[in-house]
């Protein structure tokens, strides 16, 4: 069978590969043995909170359950337009956002409404490897800039003036970022939104990490950018990590509202509408109750930061970058590579770096983290993602493992 050169041209998600690995050595564990500590998947050990659980049940009883408009249910995009209000001061009008099935659903539409064949995308080197792909789905190419500890791991002004050329399109950032958890300075990325407007092009903002914000200097929307630039900004944004329904797979948008009639269309062909029951659910979302549980977890998330960040920088896993939001650490492991006779990692999987040292640390301390491979191309073999959406049991546990080994 012909297999596309759209789908030869994706590259695997090499976590995954990690993951099946971890549980397997997990699954031959016997009565005794340490069980795996689960660092490296970025998903909150949070579940729905109780009215949510709660709403879906009573859609489900009552029968809500057929297709909504491809741009949802009025009702949520209402609330979510009263969040943006509370939460960050910004009146979005609820007809510029878009209910989508999951924060991908969001990407890949907004990259088929404005991304041509040949269209380059500048992102910062490390970046979510999806965002790429999506890219790439829609025709484009993905340009990545190493970005270092000295930028917190983000896109400068000046790198994107450089970068730019004839075939650019725009720009696709994420604040907070994964893998590293930093976010981008208000006034850069003021900067950068302006250049790009100048140059007739787009700026596109993954804020899926946006709630879990932890410094009120960075904990800001791109919606709220001055000058006009705010109106021009496509937002992604999910209910997965800050709302803590990973598996609901419900997302949103908020777009100019001149895209929004394109992504419509878009969204009546390749989804229909995203899952009435999780929209219905996920108004509960907005309930007092649920909001305070939702600080209540938000401060949890920031203690467990608080915690095991400053272990690994004394245990030399050095963290170059304090994560001002989201769930991850990523932290510089090129000082352990080397006691440990780990080689540099070389072009392939496998071959030393942080790739084989996430192999050692599931053999040696029963630890499961991500190596630097998936998330860009500059001296991938020298970083390690650790994921801290994990108890605090198991975040001190993993401490006293990794000590031990060391």
């Amino acid at each position: 069978m012909r297999i596309s050169q759209r789908a030869q041209r994706v590259q695997p998600f090499y976590v995954m590969e990690l993951a099946k690995a971890a549980g397997k050595q997990a699954a031959q564990a016997q009565p005794g043995d340490r069980t795996m500590i689960a660092l490296n998947i970025g998903e909150p050990d949070f579940t729905a909170p109780p009215l949510v659980q709660a709403a879906a049940e009573r859609a489900i009883r009552d029968g809500c359950s057929q297709y909504t408009a491809a741009t949802g249910l009025p009702a949520l995009r209402e609330a979510i337009s009263g969040w943006y209000a509370s939460r960050f001061g910004l009146a979005i009008d609820p007809a510029r956002i878009v209910i989508t099935a999951g924060a991908s659903a969001a990407l890949q539409l907004a990259c088929l409404a404005l991304i041509d064949a040949g269209d380059e995308v500048l992102m910062p080197d490390p970046s979510y490897p999806c965002n790429r792909q999506f890219v790439q789905a829609a025709g484009g190419r993905a340009v990545l800039i190493p970005s270092g500890p000295e930028d917190r791991f983000q896109l400068s002004a000046v790198q994107v003036e450089q970068a730019w050329g004839p075939a650019t399109r725009g720009v696709l950032l994420a604040s907070p970022s994964n893998p590293t958890g930093t976010s981008m300075a208000r006034s850069e990325l003021e900067r950068i939104a302006h250049f790009v407007r100048e140059r007739a092009g787009v700026t596109l903002v993954d804020e899926i990490y946006l709630g879990l914000s932890y410094d009120e200097a960075y904990g800001h929307s791109a919606l709220g950018l001055p000058d006009g630039l705010g109106d021009q900004i496509i937002s992604i944004n999910s209910f997965s990590k800050y709302f803590n329904m990973t598996g609901w797979r419900l997302g949103w948008l908020v777009l100019p509202p001149a895209l929004v009639p394109a992504v419509e269309r878009l969204a009546q062909n390749l989804f229909i509408c995203a899952s009435t029951i999780a929209q219905h659910a996920a108004l509960a979302c907005f309930a007092p109750d649920s909001l305070s549980e939702y600080e209540h977890r938000r401060a949890e998330f920031k203690r467990r930061r608080d915690f095991f960040i400053p272990e690994l920088n004394r245990l030399g896993l050095t963290v170059p970058v304090m994560p001002d939001g989201a769930f991850y650490a990523w932290a510089d492991v090129s000082a352990l590579c080397e006691r440990w006779n780990i080689a540099p990692q070389g072009s392939m999987p496998g071959e030393g770096g942080s790739w084989a040292l996430a192999f050692e640390l599931m053999q040696r301390c029963q630890i499961a983290t991500t190596p630097g491979r998936d998330f860009g191309h500059t001296d991938p073999g020298r970083y390690l993602r650790f994921s801290t959406a994990n108890s605090m049991e198991q975040l001190r546990e993993a401490v006293a493992r990794l000590e031990h080994a060391l």
